[in-house]
């Protein structure tokens, strides 16, 4: 439940802070205080859509702060535990908006964004509003009320599923089928590019190999010359080559360790020199005996690497790219296939899921059907109460376009009423007034209020339009909805204000200079004198206070 609300510099509020207690309370004030701010302001915090004026003027930045008990809100505990922000039995939501309208949402002082804040607000309160009842109106509308009344949200949940999965599955249909002459061309030219690429067969890493054999073959000559000269170089019977003249050196170091050790290390070091020499002039000469110039075998090579090089011209890529080429060739070609045989099997898949879809709608509405007739007995017996007394109202659920897939089910459903006897059942908006449709309206919030469990229920000005005793009667329902969760009634009439466990009263103070809102607790003596003001149009009277006093104790 709401524990407490902190307003500060928001609209014409300075600072407010406001105490709620279980049960029902009841705000009043004179017309043109601003007897909803505190229920603007809580819907600003959990995440409304900020005005121009949310800010007052000469402030820098509005901020609300809702403290809520969780303590027996499990599903709240866990959705807080879900997204790490469980703080022991309290909640805190807090909102900063600046005069710029930037603005800074809060979770138990952990910083959140605005989708985060709507999330866990509508867990905790639901605000019903004035102008409730013209969205009454709406077939979506009416729509939302009668699967709100029977907890459909799993089956509608199901059927939109199902109807995004048919439409995914038609638009990759048409897609698909606008683009079959254009993947018959691309598959021509990609059945010639990869059949010219499998007859040159180049292999993973082939073409550095080719490149190295082509280049060895078609420098034969030289690399007999340098190879030869090189041998001349290390191992000729020259006293001056460099095999002779290591030998030499290691010779001469050896006498030189026999006279002082510290020459060892020297020795076997030139020693080791000159054994890799002998062991790299023994490997060039293998390496010259076999350099062969065998001209058939140079002719393949030749032919081969010249066949890469015009291929990758061809396909404009590096020749060390080839491979991978053709294999990115290959999987597009496949793709293709993939998408023929996708399309040749798509018609299946949706048959399936509009057997599906059908089976999940059919569902949906026998559940609608059977809220239906419950939801409009209630409603029936409500206006009834209300000051209705031969009223009569049905809610028809009819099949609409039974071929197609819709997303919230294949039903129509229409609210319609006969205000009179005699008068035939019709579409409430051609027979119901405006002060008809507010308790209507009102008599759904209820009956949902009691089905939907809410932690805090907020009716702002809802009874708008109603008098005497059918106010009695919506003081009565709203009181007796308080005593299983917390009810906040903004109203005008003292019947539904005297009916409230706790009572606030809303005034507009000036200074001729600057407007301020203020919001205070009434005792019971200015709870008898706000109720007698609200009876006597004002102008409180001994009769009024009486009246009021007798309210109070009913």
């Amino acid at each position: 439940m709401l524990t407490n609300l902190a307003i500060k510099n928001f609209a014409i509020v300075s600072f407010v802070e406001i105490d709620w207690q279980q049960g029902m309370t009841t705000i009043t004030g004179e017309t043109g205080a601003g007897k909803s701010i505190a229920i603007d302001a809580l819907g600003l915090c959990l995440g409304d859509r900020a005005t121009t004026n949310t800010v007052r003027p000469g402030t820098d930045k509005a901020e609300i702060t809702a403290s809520f008990d969780i303590s027996q809100l499990v599903k709240v505990q866990k959705w807080l535990q879900n997204h790490d922000l469980q703080q022991d039995d309290e909640c805190i939501i807090r909102r900063v908006i600046s005069k710029e309208g930037r603005s800074k949402g809060y979770i138990n002082s952990n910083p959140v964004p605005l989708a985060q804040l709507k999330e866990l607000g509508q867990k905790l309160i639901n605000i019903h509003g004035q102008h409730d009842h013209q969205l009454l109106l709406k077939p979506t509308e009416q729509r939302r009320l009668v699967d709100d009344f029977a907890n459909n949200q799993k089956h509608i949940e199901k059927v939109q599923t199902l109807y995004h999965q048919h439409r995914r599955l038609e638009q990759e249909k048409q897609q698909l089928l606008a683009n079959v002459e254009q993947r018959q061309a691309k598959q021509q030219l990609l059945q010639y590019q990869v059949q010219e690429l499998d007859e040159f067969s180049l292999q993973a890493n082939e073409f550095d190999q080719l490149e190295n054999d082509f280049k060895r073959n078609a420098n034969v000559q030289q690399l007999m010359q340098v190879s030869d000269l090189c041998l001349q170089q290390l191992s000729d019977s020259d006293e001056y080559s460099a095999l002779s003249m290591i030998q030499k050196c290691s010779e001469q170091l050896n006498q030189l360790v026999d006279l002082d050790a510290n020459a060892t290390a020297i020795a076997e070091m030139v020693n080791e020199a000159r054994i890799s020499l002998e062991e790299a002039s023994n490997d060039l000469s293998v390496y010259q005996q076999n350099i062969d110039i065998d001209p058939q075998t140079y002719a393949l090579i030749e032919e081969r690497y010249a066949t890469a090089m015009q291929l990758a011209r061809k396909h404009q890529v590096r020749p060390e790219n080839l491979f991978a080429h053709h294999c990115l060739l290959r999987q597009e070609l496949d793709g293709i296939a993939v998408d023929d045989h996708r399309l040749e099997f798509i018609d299946s898949e949706l048959d399936q899921c509009i057997e599906q879809y059908q089976h999940a709608a059919v569902k949906l509405r026998d559940k609608r059907v059977q809220a239906a007739k419950q939801l409009a007995s209630k409603i029936t017996a409500s206006m009834q109460q209300l000051n209705m007394e031969k009223a009569q109202f049905s809610v028809q659920v009819n099949s609409e376009k039974p071929d197609q897939v819709l997303q919230f089910g294949l039903d129509h459903i229409e609210f319609v009423a006969s205000m009179n006897p005699g008068q035939p059942l019709e579409a409430i908006h051609k027979v119901a007034s405006g002060g008809e449709l507010s308790r209507i309206s009102l008599a759904i919030q209820v009956i949902l209020s009691a089905k939907i469990i809410t932690p805090t229920l907020i009716f702002d000005e809802v009874d708008v339009g109603i008098s005497g005793p059918t106010a009695a009667m919506v003081g009565k329902q709203l009181q007796t909805l308080g005593q299983s969760t917390q009810v906040i009634c903004v109203t005008h009439l003292p019947q539904v204000a005297s009916r409230g466990h706790q009572q606030l009263f809303v005034a507009k103070l000036t200074d001729g200079n600057q407007t301020q809102t203020r919001v205070n607790q009434l005792d019971q003596h200015k709870r008898e004198q706000e109720i007698a003001r609200l009876l006597a149009s004002d102008e409180i009277t001994e009769s009024s206070m009486a009246n009021a006093r007798e309210l109070l104790a009913s």
